[in-house]
């Protein structure tokens, strides 16, 4: 059974989708009156017309499409950007451009992908002491290369 949730669409696209029955992220896309050029590492936040109202415990993901990122070098910051269950404002995406040239954003153009994941929210536990592990305090490349 799949879940519903409420989505107002005020953009001229259409809403989102899964490409395939097998897809996590459906592909959202940009809502713009204008193109917007992005030159070399400029960033931009782009309007979707999305208003979604999620259920308790679910947030939505915003995450960088594979194809955009490969190919023209524009992906996400702040990412995964997090929308959460009790947001109710547009969804924006965050997005830069890692390429050596101007690439332009157009209104339609599918600039991200959203994918709604459950959440918990957690008590903190003060303690004086945690339990040991193999790893222990080993990060930030302490396994070295293999």
């Amino acid at each position: 059974m799949q879940m519903q949730v409420k989505i107002i669409n005020q953009s001229t696209n259409a809403l989102p989708e899964y490409a395939t029955s097998g897809s996590s992220g459906m592909d959202i896309r940009a809502f713009l009156a204008e193109s917007i050029d992005l030159k070399p590492l400029q960033r931009e936040l782009i309007p979707t017309g999305l208003f979604i109202e999620l259920p308790l415990g679910y947030e939505a993901q915003i995450r960088p499409r594979s194809g955009f990122a490969v190919k023209q070098g524009i992906t996400c910051l702040n990412s995964p950007g997090t929308v959460d269950a009790d947001y109710r404002g547009e969804i924006k995406v965050i997005l830069i451009n890692l390429s050596d040239k101007m690439v332009t954003i157009q209104n339609g153009d599918r600039i991200a992908q959203m994918v709604i994941q459950k959440v918990d929210q957690i008590k903190w536990l003060p303690v004086e002491i945690i339990n040991e592990t193999q790893r222990g305090d080993g990060g930030f490349g302490h396994t070295g290369k293999k």
